[in-house]
């Protein structure tokens, strides 16, 4: 893993979390192996896009590093002492600062579901997303965006186990795929500190997507540097992406739609 994204967790609770992954790929294979199963591949089954928000079948999605910008505390910046955090629209700043994210609409919804438990949908957990702008900075960290913290925000899922973000799609900057960032938190409360989330993990947006995104105006060095990095090789979805790659819809002129099943274990 590249030092851009390094994960910066100590050592116990790293080693707790690759423990709790061992685990559950043992007894996935052995739930495959007794009921002769093909292997499972994610959340329902893929479509032309390739992710899904079916919840008729889940499995748990990778932890991932929340990478050096995290913006909650755990290395400095902290927006989820803000005023306003828990939002929908995450498109401007808030608490007195005043930048707006430009570039082409999303409009993501994440399902969360408990994996170890039927793919029943977890109501009352907080999600706290972030992501970079259009031009691949990082609102709280990067060169002329430090006092800025646009494109992060806090929401509570519904009884369906539901939130939904507007904002726009993030840039494909150097050494990394196009992704979003996300941690779960058991309530909206325990958000005070990093401490309390139960998952961190990444969601990756399909190739075709991102071409067209990327051929509008505003997003020329990504082509560059989605063309110099594939989810292979990538260093977060080099094991495998089937769990966490978005189902998007929509067009560069009306914006677009994606959404994801996200499996936690509880």
């Amino acid at each position: 893993m590249s030092d851009h994204e390094r994960n910066h967790h100590d050592g116990l609770q790293q080693d707790l979390r690759v423990l709790a992954k061992r685990t559950d790929r043992r007894e996935l294979l052995r739930w495959m192996a007794f009921t002769s199963l093909i292997p499972i591949i994610g959340c329902g089954g893929p479509d032309s896009s390739g992710g899904s928000s079916d919840t008729s079948g889940c499995a748990r999605i990778p932890e991932e590093t929340a990478g050096p910008y995290p913006g909650d505390g755990s290395n400095g910046a902290n927006a989820l002492v803000l005023s306003g955090i828990v939002r929908s629209d995450i498109r401007s700043s808030i608490a007195g600062a005043s930048g707006v994210a430009a570039g082409i609409p999303l409009t993501l919804t994440l399902t969360l579901v408990a994996s170890d438990d039927s793919c029943t949908p977890l109501r009352g957990y907080a999600i706290y997303l972030w992501h970079c702008d259009q031009a691949g900075r990082y609102s709280m960290y990067s060169s002329g965006v430090t006092n800025e913290n646009y494109l992060r925000g806090v929401q509570v899922t519904d009884e369906e186990g539901k939130v939904t973000f507007t904002s726009i799609f993030p840039a494909c900057y150097s050494g990394r795929w196009p992704h979003i960032h996300f941690e779960v938190y058991p309530s909206v409360e325990a958000t005070s500190s990093s401490r309390n989330k139960v998952a961190t993990s990444q969601l990756a947006l399909p190739e075709d997507i991102c071409d067209a995104v990327y051929a509008t105006s505003g997003y020329s060095q990504s082509v560059r540097n989605l063309g110099q990095i594939s989810l292979s090789s990538d260093n977060v979805f080099s094991d495998g992406a089937s769990t966490q790659l978005a189902t998007v819809t929509g067009n560069t002129t009306e914006g677009y739609a994606a959404s994801l099943v996200v499996g936690i274990q509880v």
